[in-house]
């Protein structure tokens, strides 16, 4: 399967990359846009619970690197939790082997 990274901003400014085993991630994502935060949650979850399904129809068990990438998101997400609504995650770019 080919694998994707990508590269994304949070509010803060902080960079971080992160990963998919599916380019199921650009079908959610546009290089060089920015999401709210609850929409960036909502891509990601639908895309990495994709990718990670493709993993399990393939090698019988689903993606833990996936799961593990929404994890680390959805706990990122939650440091803003109480902020400005205006919050948004920008996708730089994606980063493909």
């Amino acid at each position: 399967m080919p694998e994707i990274r990508f590269q994304i901003q949070w509010p803060d400014g902080t960079q971080e990359i992160c990963y998919s085993p599916s380019l199921v991630v650009k079908d959610y994502f546009t290089p060089n846009q920015s999401y709210s935060l609850d929409e960036f949650v909502t891509r990601s979850r639908i895309a990495l619970m994709i990718a990670s399904d493709r993993v399990k129809a393939k090698y019988g068990m689903p993606c833990s690197l996936a799961l593990n990438q929404l994890d680390k998101i959805n706990h990122q997400a939650q440091q803003y939790q109480g902020e400005s609504l205006s919050l948004e995650v920008k996708v730089i770019h994606f980063i493909e082997f």
